[in-house]
């Protein structure tokens, strides 16, 4: 599934989305994240007035307006999407965050309190080149605050099956923790969200089945089935423990 005009996707994924997240929790995240689990790793990170965050492949902004907004950060989030970014901006108001349209890596330039990647770990492929970015960007004391899909490598048949399978990369913890080794970071806090994620996936897979007509007029028929197809296997892989949902926070030493 190609989301080059994620307006068209964020319009057509909206009511779905609002659905199936208990209430207070959706915040315009793309992920199978809550509200209250962003804001948990957030602090963790130690977010709060003053500290300069830089948010990774942001998205349409969800996760950097409620962070700013609950705890008065200095952030900054880019994303490779135009488009999206646009979104983010336009929804930003009198919030007092930024975005900015950049592939990554390279990161932007200055150092910064808190990198933020959220969800999007699994689309790197050389996640010991980005790691080593991000500790350069970091402050001494700076943390990188992200979410791991933890799981080894797919295999051809799981790549022949998931939609988007070149930005599907998945990796162990331990090979993780040599990477965050490597760059100099050491990672201070970890939660496992797998069995609370397997039930977010579920909620959005029945919620975008449910409105499947109106989905699939938007943004067709093919990208509505690549949706649900890639959501039957993350719930098929929490479900096997195939793949776990992490969250950690890792410090610069």
């Amino acid at each position: 599934m190609r989301q080059d005009d994620r307006a068209a996707f964020d319009r057509a994924l909206h009511r779905g989305r609002v659905s199936a997240y208990a209430p207070g929790e959706f915040v315009g995240q793309e992920s199978f994240m809550t509200a209250r689990e962003i804001r948990a790793l957030a602090v963790q990170a130690g977010i709060g007035p003053g500290v300069t965050v830089l948010d990774l492949c942001c998205g349409v902004g969800g996760p950097g307006r409620f962070l700013t907004g609950e705890l008065g950060c200095a952030y900054l989030g880019v994303d490779g999407s135009a488009s999206a970014v646009a979104i983010a901006r336009e929804r930003a108001g009198g919030l007092l965050c930024r975005f900015a349209t950049a592939h990554v890596p390279p990161l932007p330039a200055g150092t910064f309190d808190v990198v933020l990647l959220l969800e999007t770990m699994l689309a790197f492929e050389d996640k010991d080149a980005l790691v080593r970015e991000i500790a350069a960007a970091l402050r001494p004391g700076g943390r990188l605050a992200f979410t791991l899909e933890e799981g080894s490598p797919l295999t051809t048949a799981e790549r022949a099956a998931m939609p988007d399978a070149d930005t599907v990369w998945l990796t162990t913890l331990d090979a993780m923790a040599a990477f965050l080794e490597r760059a100099g970071l050491v990672v201070t806090w970890q939660e496992d969200h797998s069995h609370a994620h397997r039930a977010m996936a579920q909620a959005l897979a029945d919620a975008f089945a449910a409105d499947a007509e109106d989905i699939a007029a938007r943004i067709g028929r093919r990208a509505l089935d690549e949706l649900l197809a890639a959501h039957r296997l993350w719930i098929e892989w929490l479900d096997e423990a195939r793949v776990r949902k992490l969250a950690l926070v890792a410090e610069r030493a």
